[in-house]
């Protein structure tokens, strides 16, 4: 059997991810925010992008395509016989060059002559806690307070590993050691862990008050000794009955120390006021706040879809650079880079108003098939996916997915992420179908309608809904109940 090598002809189709397409496409799934600060980098990177300031932003890719040509066209110009200084002329008309030195020196005191000629004054400049460029965090905060009481050098040892070892709770915690933590601290700072427990309880007396703990006993009982507490009920709780404390099961205390169910409520009550967890409130991140991407709003019987352009610049390509290519004022390499930089805040222009077109085309599509939600609100809610509007606009179900990805609405029912729209459906009685969003809020109502004293089960929950029409299984009400935050009714019930 022979070999040989032989030659043949194939056709075929490929899709081929050129730069100004993966462009296009990280456009579409870009957030509102993140948008923002592409487009600041591109007009720094790009000197034929500007702002038309106010103005509507025009392409005009005909004349673009003619200044291209007629650049390529035309032969290099010839270099000027003199080059043409900018020179600053003073108010009687003669050149007079700016003096550097004076003007940086203004600016080197405070109090001295600013170059506009006003006296600075400090009550225009900004406070001390607005020039902060972070929140202080839960050891910032420790260790200033630490700064504050007399140590010896190794007490400081200590101390600067303990905050070092305290997790954003407030727990004093060595991840990976089992064990009392003071014992691998004394250890490590190469003190006696009669040093370290003392350097310990000094710090869990700074505020917050029960940071440093080793474990949640630990910290209720430094918060309940700072109330005078700890050597009653309250204390015999903590120290005994967390447990059962957490299930909320009171009756059984009460049982277990013969006393009245009364009384173990009311020293539950104090034990609830109690911080579980210190520093959270030194944990939270700053907030983040929505801005819409497109507005929602009704004008008769009928719903307007309007994309919010706040903040977006409206860009354009500069005039300058258009002008000079058709002139062939530039040559060389100086015409190829403006050529290659032309294309690419084209293409960019381009890209970012096929964004907005295809988010309002979306948005619309949505207010048509949700239009009893905005009319009614969130019960009313409709099940949907993704196929039905990518059907309903003739677009790919990947570019819904990545319009509606980190965009939000504004509408008169309140702002919503547009994939909060996409629900799937739930069998009603009647063959009729309602949305898994619905539902969720139907669960809700029914938890907050309730007697705190006698909390609905899940089966109970199920049977409410079956009573409302809505068929639904006792694992899907426990599921939907756990991604609203709410606790299972042994855990709800009050006694308080």
């Amino acid at each position: 059997m022979a070999l040989e090598l032989k030659q043949q002809m194939k056709l075929s189709q490929q899709l081929v991810m050129t730069p100004q397409l993966q462009q296009a496409i990280k456009l579409l799934q870009l957030s509102r925010m993140e948008l923002v600060d592409l487009v600041r980098e591109e007009m720094e990177q790009n000197p034929l992008l500007e702002d038309s300031e106010g103005e509507e932003p025009t392409i005009d890719e005909k004349e673009i395509g003619e200044a291209s040509l007629e650049a390529e066209a035309l032969p290099p110009p010839e270099a000027p016989e003199s080059q043409q200084t900018e020179e600053v002329k003073g108010d009687d008309g003669e050149n007079k060059d700016i003096d550097w030195e004076q003007y940086l020196e203004s600016y080197q005191t405070l109090g001295q002559t600013a170059p506009s000629g006003k006296e600075s004054n400090s009550d225009d400049l900004p406070s001390f806690e607005a020039t902060l460029t972070r929140r202080t965090t839960l050891v910032d905060h420790l260790a200033w307070q630490v700064g504050l009481i007399r140590l010896s050098e190794e007490e400081q040892r200590v101390a600067a590993l303990i905050l070092g070892s305290i997790d954003d709770d407030g727990y004093f915690r060595i991840e990976g050691f089992e064990g009392d933590p003071t014992i691998r601290i004394a250890q490590e700072a190469g003190a006696s862990t009669t040093c370290a427990e003392r350097v310990l309880r000094r710090i869990q007396e700074l505020d917050p008050l029960g940071v440093a703990s080793r474990d949640l006993e630990e910290c209720l009982l430094i918060q309940a000794r700072y109330l005078g507490v700890e050597d009653g009920l309250v204390g015999i709780i903590i120290k005994r009955h967390l447990k059962q404390l957490e299930s909320r099961n009171l009756p059984a205390i009460a049982k277990e120390l013969a006393l009245p169910l009364e009384e173990v409520v009311a020293a539950v009550r104090i034990i609830s006021n109690l911080e579980p967890k210190p520093g959270r409130i030194f944990a939270g991140e700053d907030p983040q706040y929505i801005t819409p991407d497109v507005y929602v709003h009704k004008v008769g019987d009928k719903y307007m879809t309007v994309l919010n352009d706040d903040g977006l610049s409206k860009l354009r390509i500069s005039a300058t650079y258009r002008n000079a290519l058709r002139a062939g004022m530039a040559g060389g390499k100086a015409k190829e880079f403006i050529i290659e930089k032309l294309r690419s805040a084209q293409w960019l222009i381009r890209s970012i108003h096929q964004r907005q077109r295809t988010i309002h085309k979306v948005t619309e599509s949505i207010v048509k098939f949700q239009r009893d939600f905005l009319d009614k609100g969130i019960s009313h809610l409709k099940p949907l996916i993704l196929r039905d509007v990518a059907e309903d606009i003739g677009m790919h179900e990947s570019t819904v997915s990545r319009v509606t990805t980190n965009k939000y609405v504004h509408t008169p029912q309140g702002i919503y992420e547009l994939k909060f729209f996409f629900n799937s459906s739930i069998a009603k009685t009647g063959g009729d179908e309602i949305a898994s969003e619905a539902v969720k809020n139907h669960i809700k109502q029914i938890v907050a309608g309730e007697n705190p004293k006698s909390p609905y089960s899940d089966q109970k929950i199920v049977e409410i809904l079956r009573s409302q029409g809505i068929e639904i299984a006792r694992r899907t009400v426990a599921k939907y109940r756990d991604v609203l935050g709410i606790l299972p009714s042994s855990k709800r019930k009050s006694y308080l």
